[in-house]
């Protein structure tokens, strides 16, 4: 039963801050996240994904501000929060090496009432996962299978992603991404997809986060982020110089070629269109912008603080 105090949000953080020494991990991150919504946490290794995770898990307490999951305080209720999650972290664990992949999967299912053995061993079969080893002894990859296995196996409200597929081969990433999506399908759970592989999950978000050296600099619901960038292809005078409003909503601009000057800049096709003219230049031509180049853009833009 979803929190009356939390409505429709089921995670919710209010200016996250948490410093490693003098490394600021996260500078005041505000996320929201819809209940049964699927969350893209986008950003460069180093960004603060990780972090973040873990301090909704409370494996990670924040210097300043306060998280809520699923209706709970993360810093009161870490247990009952974690309960609840199913989480696949960047990096193994390394607490359970000497035990065979059975095993710690068998460990793993006591701490969950709702753990579905059936549903465990269809994963496993999809995955490949190799059952007969000690987990200090599998490659990347096999043990990213088994991490999977034990974060889907109990259904859980909440699942908290990072970077799902690394180490996976091809084909094991497609069967991967295959079971999340049929996973999320099935149960309504909503997720936090934390990558920089936004091609693999482009399809199955609904919002977006993009975070940049600690700071969420855009955060969307898809549809409005992308109908909201596009490419304009210019024809500018020599020596063109975009004016003030333009240039506030410029996310890009490309080397000239002659007169041809392209942009990608936010905002509605009619508001960048007349803010072109007004600068003395014409649009020859407008094309969308996917997600998969959005971010990186984002990323490098001095101005992608206009979809904070």
């Amino acid at each position: 039963m979803h929190s009356p105090e939390t409505g429709s949000v089921a995670v919710r953080t209010e200016g996250l801050i948490k410093r490693f020494g003098r490394e600021v991990a996260l500078d005041g991150v505000s996320l929201s996240v819809p209940d049964g919504g699927v969350y893209l946490l986008a950003g460069t290794n180093g960004a603060g994904k990780s972090t973040l995770l873990r301090v909704l898990l409370n494996a990670e307490h924040p210097d300043a501000g306060h998280a809520r999951v699923l209706g709970l305080d993360a810093a009161l209720a870490g247990p009952a929060v974690r309960a609840q999650c199913g989480y696949v972290p960047e990096t193994g664990e390394g607490a359970y090496r000497w035990l065979r992949a059975d095993r710690f999967l068998a460990h793993v299912a006591r701490f969950y009432p709702g753990w579905d053995s059936g549903y465990a061993a269809e994963i496993v079969k999809r995955l490949g996962v190799r059952l007969d080893r000690p987990l200090g002894t599998l490659s990347k990859g096999q043990a990213r299978r088994v991490q999977i296995v034990a974060a889907l196996a109990h259904r859980p409200r909440l699942l908290l992603l990072d970077e799902l597929t690394d180490g996976l081969d091809p084909l094991v990433r497609f069967e991967a991404l295959s079971l999340l999506a049929a996973h999320l399908a099935d149960t309504g759970a909503t997720a936090i997809l934390s990558t920089h592989l936004v091609g693999e999950v482009d399809t199955l978000v609904d919002r977006v986060g993009v975070l940049r050296a600690g700071r969420l600099i855009a955060q969307q619901p898809l549809d409005a982020l992308v109908s909201r960038v596009r490419r304009y292809h210019v024809d500018a005078p020599d020596g063109w110089t975009p004016s003030d409003p333009l240039t506030a909503a410029i996310l890009r601009r490309d080397p000239s070629i002659g007169r041809a000057v392209r942009l990608v800049a936010a905002g509605t096709e009619d508001e960048i269109i007349a803010a072109v003219v007004a600068s003395g230049a014409v649009v020859r031509d407008v094309t969308a912008v996917g997600l998969t180049d959005i971010v990186p853009i984002l990323l490098q833009s001095e101005n992608s603080h206009v979809f904070a």
